[in-house]
């Protein structure tokens, strides 16, 4: 085979130019997008002034009380949790404490009983030894969570009459806009039914995968993260009949219990767990959650339009937003070779090669029940070497189900 003429080497540099032009094109349409959601964020805060820029003040509304449900056992350091509850709540009668203890462990008990009459303490009563299979052994206490989650929630909802509750455990700290965060993602909650949860925290929280420079970043996720979450009596009423007997927040996840809503979480997470001890023996502690990141910044939630996160809204934005950035591999990330600002895209095309990517980069690489940690349609977002990267399926994803295995 010859060498190309002239004339085929002109046309190939012109068709080259092109594609060059192109990409630059569709490079400056991706951050012009970017620039319109975050234009059109900033232009969304609610009467926003001065004053209460950074304040660390949250504005208490005539919303109904949302109690916090303390869900406590046998650890004495509930007290760190209580003081921390203590030290960010801007009002008692919006948010009040509720403490549920199960376990006998008078030395926990002695800890809650002397928050006085600044809580309410209540306790399961159901002590018996639970049954399990005999391949479960090992894993009872998870069962024994199960059963006092279904109690406390029981009680919450249906004796104590609230219409929401944000559940917390008592191995958890709060950020100093926990509250904030939760009172004005409230009616979003209560009014968006393609919503189930708000969660303060973010599964891939470590500090080389988010952006601090923003703790106002507020996601859809179809991906349950508990640790501090809010629900409704509702969902709770939808749930209460078929609770299951462990592994609740597994169980939660299954599209039987989803039926394809979504959950709010944080860029920067609003909780941080200290629990070393527990029926995970601390082996998930020492190897992810201790690296999780607490947001310290105030960000005044209630005094911002956060209407963008309804579905509707939410996915024209995402959808293009994502799959108009372009597309580079991890070697290019990796060894700095991408040459442009802004966003980029990676795409996986399978479980397999979403595990492998997810590892490369120190994210979670479980699925549960079909969902990666933190995703939305498939996508998870994540922020490397001072930019924002989309790890998605192809822009053909039609469902989580769509996703071979390799």
């Amino acid at each position: 085979m010859g060498l190309p003429s002239l004339t085929e080497l002109q046309h190939i540099s012109k068709r080259l130019e092109i594609l060059e032009a192109n990409l630059e094109k569709k490079a400056a349409e991706s951050e012009q997008l970017l620039q319109a959601i975050q234009s059109l964020k900033k232009e969304a805060k609610r009467g926003e002034t001065s004053k209460g820029k950074g304040s660390n003040t949250t504005v208490i509304t005539k919303y109904p009380p949302i109690p916090i449900l303390v869900i406590a056992c046998n650890r004495v350091s509930v007290s760190k949790c209580l003081d921390g509850l203590f030290k960010s709540r801007p009002s008692a009668e919006q948010f009040p404490i509720i403490v549920s203890q199960d376990c006998i462990h008078p030395e926990t008990t002695a800890v809650i009983k002397g928050y006085g009459d600044r809580i309410t303490f209540i306790q399961q009563p159901d002590q018996s030894v639970i049954a399990v299979p005999p391949a479960h052994k090992k894993y009872k206490g998870y069962y024994a969570i199960a059963r006092h989650y279904g109690w406390a929630l029981n009680q919450t909802f249906l004796h104590f009459n609230h219409s929401s509750v944000i559940i917390v455990e008592d191995d958890l700290e709060v950020s100093v806009d926990f509250f904030e965060y939760f009172l004005a993602l409230y009616p979003l909650l209560r009014d968006d039914p393609t919503l189930y949860c708000i969660s303060a925290w973010n599964d891939n929280g470590k500090r080389s995968v988010i952006d601090e420079s923003s703790p106002d970043l507020l996601y859809r996720t179809e991906f349950f993260p508990g640790l501090g979450w809010m629900l409704t009596r509702s969902l709770w009423m939808e749930l209460m009949t078929k609770w299951p007997t462990s592994f609740w927040d597994d169980w939660i996840r299954m599209p039987e219990q989803r039926q394809g809503r979504a959950c709010i979480r944080p860029e920067i997470s609003r909780t941080s767990t200290f629990g070393k001890k527990g029926v995970s023996l601390g082996q998930f502690f020492e190897k992810h959650l201790k690296f999780i990141v607490l947001n310290s910044q105030f960000v005044p939630f209630t005094q911002r339009d956060l209407t963008y996160l309804t579905k509707d809204k939410y996915d024209e934005l995402f959808v293009k937003l994502v799959y108009q950035t372009q597309v580079v591999t991890q070697y290019d990330l990796l060894l700095d070779k991408v040459t442009f600002p802004g966003s980029v895209r990676i795409t996986y095309n399978s479980r397999t090669s979403f595990r492998t990517l997810a590892h490369t980069f120190k994210l979670m690489d479980d699925f549960k029940s079909g969902v990666p940690r933190t995703a939305y349609r498939g996508v998870v977002s994540f922020f490397y070497k001072g930019r924002r990267v989309y790890l998605s399926p192809p822009s053909s994803w039609n469902g989580y189900e769509s996703i071979p295995e390799k």
